[in-house]
This record gives structure tokens, sequence and C-alpha cells, in this order.
């Protein structure tokens, strides 16, 4: 997102994950979720940030999909580094989202 003002930015949401295959996956993930919404990634080299508007969701068996294994959602919690918004987790999803919008 970088460019973007900061009152473009008050609205967006989602994972800062360290980088590699898990963070690979999920952004893979977050996309076949998302129908339709645009992230923005940021390549921090150790770590992406990846932002959208409003609200995202990522399923396990999607990032299972992705990866090409099983998976627990503990094991992104673990490359979970920050995010933005709120947070919901179950095993499995997680939802990134605002309560209100700025």
């Amino acid at each position: 997102m970088a460019g973007k003002r900061d009152d473009e930015r008050k609205n967006s949401v989602g994972p800062v994950l360290r980088a590699g295959e898990m963070a690979d996956a999920v952004m893979q993930a977050l996309e076949e979720d998302n129908p339709g919404k645009e992230f923005v990634v940021q390549d921090h080299v150790a770590y992406l940030r990846i932002e959208t508007e409003g609200e995202c969701i990522v399923r396990r068996e999607t990032i299972e999909r992705a990866l090409g294994r099983p998976f627990k959602m503990p094991e992104l919690e673990v490359n979970l580094t920050s995010f933005s918004g709120r947070i919901e987790t179950t095993e499995d999803h997680m939802r990134f989202y605002l309560e209100k919008r700025l």
C-alpha cells in the first residue's frame, strides 16, 4: 500500500506474516476465499503485510490445498506476527474485519 495516504488506509484489514511457504499459501488462499477483493501486499523481505478493504477471511481447507498437506490453524497463528483490524479465529477459518468504518 506504498504511496497511499493514511486516510485511504483507515479501513484496511489483514495479516502480517513471516515470509516463506506459509505466507505464500495464505496469500493464495486469501485470493481464493475472497473473490473480487483486491489485496495489497507489502514485501518487507522478512515479512509480508497483506491488506484489503473492510473484511477478509482465510479458510483452513483452502490453505491445506495451497500447501498440499494437512494444516491446522494454530500453525498460521505461529506465523502471524501482527494484523490490521480485528480478528476472529476458529479451527476452520481466520477472519480479519472492522466493526466500524472510518
